[in-house]
């Protein structure tokens, strides 16, 4: 027996298949294009996240030993995805969490006087990153588009709704309360889509998806559509809750962060719903199938594997991402350059959507190997941001902070993630943790595991680095060069 995981996540696909022993017994992974048709701007075609799906997916089965039980499903957050209903056709682009078109919008709700309802309602802020404000944009500026929405035609929903969508032959509209709980339309106290909200954003909750637990049964695909399996979903959760779960982070005070293409550190806080009021997120870490909600803090740090991406496809400084550690290896420091890599605004703490990114302290002396310790240094520095306000603000004290992602396979990063810390950071044998926590979410939902306390049993740390002495310079040279990347965008 064996679980198929689908982690869509926002540069491409990966499929699992996930043994009783908590194994990755194979793997198959495909990118799909990003398009920027502005400044600003993010988009993913929707029929390109399903086709690089099915092949990831069919990779994935053919190298497995067996026929999967059950299907768990992760996805990047907040990107928005319209279809129709009959064709499942997609009616426009994907409008993706990074995407920044809506800033002037948010300004005028906060100005307008909403953001202290959508805080209390949602835990969190009037910011372009969240689902609400792309809607309400589409709304506006597509009204033949939104006329579908409004007739019944045209369905919305995250990634995950249109995955399930596209592999149940449109007979499944669902989503579970952790990716609902980050649309802005979602009230995470009562675990329901909020009237006053949507009416706020012009949004249809007739046309929006049904909200269900995170494991249990959930949907089920159509053989016709997906690869001939007849299978049920039994796990669905965003991202970053996923990779709490695969963290086995379930008691109050566990913590994570994932080095993806941002940063996310997550707190579960359990039954209570900490209101947070300078900069972090509340948020749901997942639903029970009897209806009851687990809650996380959450710092969102928008840029951080993708700064590494930039390295790459922008600068051409290195030929593939995990070059950056021996590069940023090869010199003791970054030699007194700073980089904020701000390509798409700042999320936590500052929460600065015209921010943009900027490399100060070139000298002649400066080489690529310092630009890319640079880069290292900002993902740990603004993790240690997040963190610090975590202490300050919810009187958190993490004894460690458990790493997972692409980005944390780097000895580097994670050393001086440790030292700006000052606490260990754990790696686990198993990186890709995010598509972990849907197989757990999925094998717990299927009966394949009994208990979260099952599955901790079989967590495995691969190495865990002890800090050393914090460079307090260097952070406070990052701070000074964030302030001078704020509101550049504003600035022409």
């Amino acid at each position: 027996m064996s679980v198929l995981v689908i982690d869509a996540g926002t540069t491409g696909v990966t499929a699992l298949v996930v043994g009783p022993d908590t194994h990755v017994q194979s793997r198959g992974y495909r990118e799909f294009p990003q398009h920027f048709p502005q400044r600003g701007w993010v988009e993913h075609h929707p029929d390109e996240i399903w086709t690089a799906t099915l092949e990831a997916a069919r990779e994935a089965l053919d190298a497995a030993p067996s026929t999967p039980l059950c299907i768990g499903i992760t996805n990047q957050r907040e990107t928005v995805v319209l279809w129709d209903r009959e064709t499942l056709g997609s009616a426009r682009p994907a409008i993706v969490w990074q995407d920044r078109r809506t800033a002037g919008l948010c300004e005028q709700l906060r100005q307008d006087g909403h953001e202290p309802t959508v805080r209390r309602t949602t835990g969190l802020r009037l910011d372009p990153y969240f689902s609400a404000t792309k809607l309400a944009w589409i709304a506006t500026n597509e009204p033949h588009i939104w006329a579908g929405v409004a007739a019944g035609r045209t369905a919305i929903g995250t990634v995950d709704s249109y995955l399930i969508a596209r592999m149940s032959r449109g007979l499944h509209h669902v989503t579970d309360a952790s990716n609902a709980s980050r649309t802005l339309l979602f009230d995470i106290h009562r675990g329901a889509w909020s009237a006053e909200l949507c009416a706020l954003f012009g949004v249809p909750i007739d046309a929006l998806p049904s909200v269900v637990a995170s494991y249990g049964d959930l949907a089920h695909t159509d053989p016709t559509c997906f690869l001939g399996l007849d299978l049920p979903i039994t796990g669905i959760a965003g991202d970053q809750q996923a990779a709490l779960f695969g963290q086995c982070a379930v008691n109050v005070g566990d913590a994570k962060c994932t080095y993806g293409t941002g940063s996310f550190v997550l707190v579960n806080t359990g039954a209570d719903a900490v209101d947070s009021r300078t900069g972090l997120l509340t948020t749901v870490a997942y639903g029970r199938p009897d209806g009851s909600l687990v809650y996380a803090l959450e710092g969102s740090v928008f840029v951080t594997g993708a700064a590494i991406q930039w390295l790459r496809d922008g600068l051409g400084i290195i030929e593939a991402a995990a070059e950056v550690n021996g590069l940023a290896a090869s010199v003791p420091d970054a030699g007194g350059v700073v980089f904020v890599p701000a390509l798409t605004g700042l999320g936590a703490p500052d929460w600065d959507p015209s921010a943009r990114g900027a490399v100060v302290g070139i000298t002649r002396g400066t080489t690529a190997a310092h630009l890319a310790r640079a880069t290292l240094d900002a993902i740990a520095f603004q993790v240690r941001d997040v963190v610090d306000l975590m202490s300050a603000e919810a009187s958190v004290s993490l004894p460690a902070l458990a790493v997972d992602g692409g980005a944390a396979a780097s000895d580097l990063l994670c050393q001086i993630q440790a030292d700006q810390l000052g606490v260990p950071v754990l790696r686990p044998d198993v990186i890709e943790t995010t598509g972990l926590g849907a197989a757990f979410l999925a094998g717990l939902g299927a009966g394949l595991w009994t208990s979260t306390d099952e599955l901790a049993a079989t967590r495995r740390i691969e190495r865990a680095f002890q800090p050393g002495p914090r460079d307090e310079g260097a952070h406070r040279l990052w701070r000074a060069a964030v302030e001078r990347a704020k509101g550049w965008a504003l600035e022409g």
